[in-house]
């Protein structure tokens, strides 16, 4: 992909692929060697979009991937990726086949539902449309609350999938409810341990066993078992206000935030004072004011909740958004902005850096008072991608098309390439 990509309008997402692969870099250096880095790539890779991600993750020597339901996992693979792909939440039993076809990981944690699905496995088996074994990954509950066997019942559990044709036990793991309480975080880990140890004394053999996550992992407040999940912080985002252990603080200020969100205006003028800005209206100008109009909205991710509060910036200067954000535009008065008047030319970073100005994702979340995941994850798919590594931009995803070339590293060893209808 050569040049700059022609934009469907004129709001896109930035997603900077060297960071991303430097950010698994950063993080495969604190674990013990041959621990196996699985990023989780659910919610289309965190809002960055997950095709594109996936590629150049594996291209940099990903050992696995993670997703929340089995649609993402089917995407993943139509898109030709390889490397395996875990679904850590139950999925119908009448998809085993497909999982089986494609190659993909499911996980128990209910005991009714793994029965469901043992038998629609045997099922298959038997009819001879199974073909290859299902692998299972058993969630123990240790103090999440939400999911997984009971230690004293992951044996029978590991049991009935080991003697289940065409099932295969391929994982044990849990996930951490607070990281950075190490008691709790201990307890957890105990509990993980307690139930591997009641698998490893029956006549099962013992799986591989995964853990921590980005918090777990930067707290360092647990074992990293054989795997880890890296989410947020493979994103170049810090788990909010989670206390990092201190000898993990060069690497948690070394990780580099892979998304931007940029926006060119589609109107800038000038209105009287006294005249209202958007719906409500909710801001009306004091004073003769230039105001630019940008084309994104609440319905790319860009959160009513912004309105009157939020900024943006433009020529390295911070300037406010005013009046409601609306489905599909966001206001922001350029009045104060030195030089000549800001015009359509210009471009505004809502989120990133530009000249010595930066906003974070951390900042939105305060704003809004949440989380960084609900940002991230928020950017609608109509928002135009463009993703980028050394060489400049590689590839782009619009809403009717996905196309390029995801490179792994500035040394370009490793290249994946798609070009795919997103309709299909």
């Amino acid at each position: 992909m050569s040049g700059a990509p022609t934009l469907p309008r004129t709001a896109w997402l930035r997603i900077d692929l060297e960071r991303l692969v430097a950010n698994l870099a950063l993080l495969r250096a604190t674990l013990p060697p041959g621990t196996r880095v699985e990023p989780v790539v659910k919610a289309d890779a965190y809002g960055h979009g997950a095709v594109a991600v996936a590629h150049a993750l594996a291209a940099a020597g990903a050992d696995g991937f993670c997703v929340a339901t089995f649609d993402e996992a089917v995407e993943l693979r139509r898109s030709g990726l390889r490397a395996p792909i875990l679904v850590l939440y139950p999925v119908p039993p009448e998809v085993v086949v497909t999982a089986a076809r494609l190659g993909v990981a499911l996980v128990a944690g209910d005991a009714e539902l793994l029965t469901r699905t043992l038998g629609a496995v045997a099922g298959a088996r038997a009819a001879g449309t199974l073909p290859r074994a299902v692998r299972f990954h058993l969630e123990v509950e240790t103090g999440l609350g939400r999911a997984g066997f009971q230690p004293p019942d992951v044996p029978a559990a590991a049991a009935a999938i080991a003697r289940t044709p065409g099932a295969r036990l391929a994982g044990l793991w849990s996930h951490l409810a607070a990281p950075d309480d190490r008691g709790l975080a201990a307890s957890q880990a105990d509990r993980l341990g307690d139930a591997a140890r009641l698998i490893d004394d029956s006549a099962v053999r013992l799986p591989p066993r995964h853990l921590l996550a980005s918090g777990g992992l930067l707290a360092a407040s647990a074992p990293s078992f054989d795997s880890v999940r890296v989410g947020l912080a493979l994103y170049g985002l810090v788990p909010d206000g989670l206390r990092v252990d201190d000898g993990r603080l060069p690497v948690a200020r070394g990780l580099q935030p892979v998304l931007s969100l940029h926006a060119r205006p589609v109107r800038v003028t000038e209105l009287p004072a006294g005249t209202g800005i958007s719906y409500g209206p909710s801001f009306v100008t004091a004073r003769p004011s230039r105001i630019a109009t940008l084309p994104l909205g609440y319905a790319d991710g860009f959160s009513r909740a912004f309105s009157d509060r939020a900024e943006a910036l433009v020529r390295g200067c911070r300037v406010p958004v005013v009046g409601t954000v609306a489905m599909d535009a966001v206001m922001v008065d350029v009045t104060d902005v030195p030089g000549a008047p800001v015009g359509v030319d210009d471009e505004f970073v809502l989120i990133g850096q530009q000249g010595g100005e930066r906003i974070t994702v951390g900042d939105l979340a305060r704003q809004r008072t949440t989380i960084s995941w609900e940002v991230v994850t928020s950017m609608s798919r109509r928002l135009t991608r463009v993703y980028h590594a050394a060489a400049g931009a590689v590839g782009i995803r619009t809403l009717t098309e996905e196309r390029g070339e995801w490179r792994a590293s500035s040394s370009g060893t490793a290249t994946s390439a798609t070009s795919r209808s997103t309709r299909s």
